[in-house]
This record gives structure tokens, C-alpha cells and sequence, in this order.
């Protein structure tokens, strides 16, 4: 059964972490071919400001520092792991050694993603980005000349701009990943459209809805309780709550 698969973060970090990864997502995907190279033209929009968005995230929070703390985490989780009688010992070694590299790579004094906030090209771009409908062709000539380089110059610049961001990038990932490898999917009905429960020791709630479904769940909560409420399009209000018996699948994170 195909289904839609919603997250939702129950506190700040995990929210954070959830944005930096929608961001990534965004930015590497107008770089993934050589025919999303070939659009840049009509992409560049969700590119750049995907890419200055990840850059003020890194600048104005301590995002590297909390990263640096889950993978330590995560190495003392491995490392117990370890003495498991049935663990895939090849796979263990390799999320292991990741782990490790990582770690050591972001407490590095100097991270390569600062190069871009001093890149006079993404600076100047920047400062026109941060204004509404500020980044037109007669405000930016310089983006209308980059814009028409070579395809190569083009995929050289955007790959080594993301490559500056590679550890956190990765870090994040390799973090998430492990998160959301917490729980397992388990299947819930509902009689009335709402379920809650208790969210203590809970970081994401991840939801899967089949999806022929007609309704959608929004969540509210924290890490002591959470609710889900089912709810219906509606042409008059946007949406309407949704009172049908409901099937779901919760994994528990």
C-alpha cells in the first residue's frame, strides 16, 4: 500500500534538525544531474535561498555543537552494541568508524562551510536574497552572468559550494538516521479522528497514512504528551476536523 509519510519533532533540537535536512534536500537536489544542472536557470531561486538558509542556521545557532554531542552519543551507542552476540558486526564497524571521523572532523577550529559566508559572489547575493522579490535579474547582474557560464563552471560552483558543507550534511544525516531507526511502524485505528499519548523519552513522531486517504494529521505536543488530530479539506475554512474512524501507522521515535 503506497502511504505518505509525515514527521513531526518534539522539541527544538529535532525541529532544527528536521529543517537543516529539508534544506539539504533542496539544495541538493537542483545539483543531483546534469539535466538539474541544465535548469538552473528556472531553479536557482530554491537553490540559493536553500543554500543562505542553511548558512544563516549554522551562523546564528550552536548546530555544530549539539551535532558534536549526538555523536558522541551515538559512538557510546555503538560501542555497547558492539558486545551484542548478534549484531551485524561489518555494519556496526562501518557507522562506527563514520561516527568517529565525523566527530573528529566537526571539532576541527576552523569548518570549511565559513568559507562561504566571506565568498564575495554569495555574499553579494545574499544581502539581495533577504529581500522580497530582491533578487531579479536588473538587481543581480552578476547572477545573470554567472547564470549564463558553462553548464561545467556552473556544476563546479554549486558542487564545491555543498561540498563545503559536506560534514554537517553528513553528521546530520548519519544522526537522523539513527533517530528515526528507534521504532518501528505499528498500526493504530482510531474511532473518532484523535489519538494522544504519553511523549516522554520521545524525540519524533513519524506517521504514515495510506494515501487514498482523505485526511491528513496534524500534531501538537512536547516531549511529555503528544496528540494527533485527524483532519478534512474543506473549501469553506481550509480544513475541518476530521470525526471518522481513522487508520494509521506510528512510529514512536
Amino acid at each position: 500500500m503506497t502511504t505518505i509519510l509525515y514527521e513531526h519533532p518534539l522539541n527544538e533540537r529535532i525541529r532544527n534538525y528536521l529543517k537543516l535536512e529539508q534544506l539539504f534536500a533542496q539544495a541538493n537536489n537542483c545539483a543531483k544531474s546534469d539535466a538539474a544542472i541544465n535548469d538552473i536557470q528556472h531553479s536557482y531561486q530554491v537553490f540559493f535561498s536553500a543554500l543562505f538558509a542553511i548558512i544563516d542556521s549554522l551562523d546564528r545557532g550552536d548546530i555544530r555543537g549539539v551535532l558534536i554531542k549526538d555523536l558522541e552519543k551515538l559512538q557510546q551507542s555503538l560501542v555497547v552494541w558492539s558486545q551484542a552476540p548478534e549484531v551485524d558486526t561489518s555494519v556496526l564497524e562501518h557507522n562506527l568508524r563514520e561516527t568517529v571521523a565525523l566527530n573528529s572532523r566537526l571539532k576541527a577550529s576552523t569548518q570549511t562551510w565559513c568559507q562561504l559566508k566571506t565568498h564575495k559572489l554569495l555574499a553579494s547575493l545574499k544581502q539581495r536574497f533577504a529581500i522580497q522579490g530582491g533578487s531579479s535579474s536588473f538587481d543581480l547582474p552578476q547572477l545573470q552572468f554567472w547564470l549564463h557560464q558553462t553548464n561545467g563552471q556552473i556544476k563546479t560552483d554549486i558542487k564545491h559550494w555543498l561540498s563545503l558543507l559536506d560534514d554537517i550534511n553528513c553528521s546530520l544525516a548519519l544522526v537522523l538516521k539513527f533517530i528515526r531507526q528507534r521504532a518501528e511502524f505499528e498500526a493504530i485505528e482510531t474511532e473518532s479522528g484523535f489519538y494522544q499519548d504519553n511523549g516522554e523519552g520521545l524525540l519524533l513522531l513519524r506517521i504514515k497514512v495510506a494515501q487514498g486517504a482523505q485526511y491528513y494529521p496534524t500534531v501538537s505536543g512536547n516531549r511529555f504528551r503528544y496528540s494527533i488530530r485527524f483532519m478534512l479539506p474543506c473549501e469553506k475554512n481550509g480544513r475541518r476536523y476530521s470525526n471518522q474512524a481513522t487508520k494509521f501507522q506510528l512510529a514512536r521515535c
